[in-house]
């Protein structure tokens, strides 16, 4: 069996640098997936439309949308598992959040406090971070599902990736930090420990209020107080999500493109995930060129000497740009982490606009 097999994988997360066409890896692997008789789900969280476009999905699929296959080679579906199926969504943190409060909070009126909560309603879709969390959150509802056997997650461009895959830590800490404590005291407790840790901070914060009269810190304080009892299913699902991503049938794919610039980009973002002590299971090079066609073949048709010049040329310059291609391929394997393997995706000459591109594209990248 080859080291990376999609059968093998629970969750499969894909990352790299803009513009290499990540999210177009991450739809291809999720169609062949399904043609190998999984039921997938496969994830954005990169507002990019191209995805959704794809697949055929609108704006607003938020929630899991059933793709309609038909375009794949319809025999070799019929030979799999009768429940394999793909369903695509687009992360929306703000409807995520939402069902997260309606969820886990302990009352109805619980639930209405934070949903009408000022601070709630303007941060809850813009704070930094809030759409790294929610997708954790997303990736964990889908994951409870025992008909699901596999996930495929596109993300962020790679400089906001590890912001991304680190959301669980960072939400760990802030929920254990000495802020949500003293926000979470009583008034009169609070108020003695913020006179006492930093008076200063307490005179800035009061001006504030009384210039603008927003009264900021008392809504605040009730914004963290409303998720009393809330704190503890968030800080478990943190740790589970953590978990899910360092587990054993959780994959890792970096995606890139050959330039140099994209390889030595790729190179850092394995070493920064190292770092984070992510393992990196795949990486996949995309839109590799296609084999060098028999130049004697071409030059040698009936064609008038001067496009057969033409020709002799345009063929030189492919055979150096596939020369220097192959170069790279073959130090960025060389490179790679122990345990991680190289996959190419071929170059279609055209921006993939159907699930039969996006299945020979995934059906490739497997084969290779």
């Amino acid at each position: 069996m080859k080291p990376f097999d999609l059968r093998a994988q629970k969750l499969v997360i894909c990352l790299g640098p803009g513009g290499v066409g990540k999210t177009t890896v991450s739809a291809a692997l999720a169609v062949h997936a399904a043609t190998l008789g999984c039921a997938v789900d496969v994830m954005t969280v990169d507002p990019a439309p191209r995805l959704l476009d794809a697949l055929g999905l609108a704006q607003d699929s938020s929630e899991p949308v059933e793709v309609v296959l038909d375009e794949v080679d319809r025999g070799r579906r019929r030979k799999t598992r009768e429940h394999a199926r793909l369903r695509a969504l687009r992360l929306d943190p703000k409807r995520t959040f939402d069902s997260i409060v309606a969820r886990y909070a302990l009352s109805d009126a619980a639930r209405d406090t934070i949903l009408e909560n000022r601070i709630y309603r303007n941060l809850s879709g813009a704070l930094a971070g809030v759409a790294d969390y929610m997708a954790m959150e997303k990736l964990l509802e889908l994951a409870s599902n025992p008909a699901t056997d596999l996930i495929v997650l596109d993300t962020p461009p790679a400089t906001e990736a590890i912001d991304f895959l680190d959301a669980p830590r960072r939400l760990l800490e802030l929920l254990n930090s000495r802020a949500i404590t003293l926000l979470s005291a009583p008034s009169g407790i609070f108020r003695s420990q913020l006179r006492v840790v930093d008076m200063a901070a307490r005179a800035v914060l009061a001006a504030f209020d009384r210039v603008t009269g927003l009264k900021l810190l008392s809504d605040v304080q009730s914004f963290v107080r409303s998720f009393d009892g809330m704190y503890e299913g968030f800080s478990a699902r943190a740790a589970r999500a953590q978990d899910k991503l360092r587990a054993s049938d959780s994959a890792i794919v970096i995606v890139t493109t050959a330039e140099s610039s994209r390889i030595a980009q790729a190179r850092e973002f394995v070493g920064a995930l190292e770092s984070a002590g992510l393992r990196v299971s795949a990486m996949v090079v995309n839109r590799v060129m296609s084999e060098l066609p028999n130049a004697a073949e071409l030059t040698s048709a009936r064609i008038a000497p001067s496009l057969r010049k033409k020709l002799k040329r345009n063929l030189a310059d492919y055979a150096a740009l596939k020369t220097r291609e192959e170069a790279s391929l073959t130090a960025l394997r060389d490179s790679l982490p122990a345990g991680a393997i190289l996959m190419v995706a071929p170059d279609l000459g055209r921006e993939p606009r159907t699930i039969a591109d996006l299945a020979q594209i995934g059906r490739r990248i497997h084969e290779a």
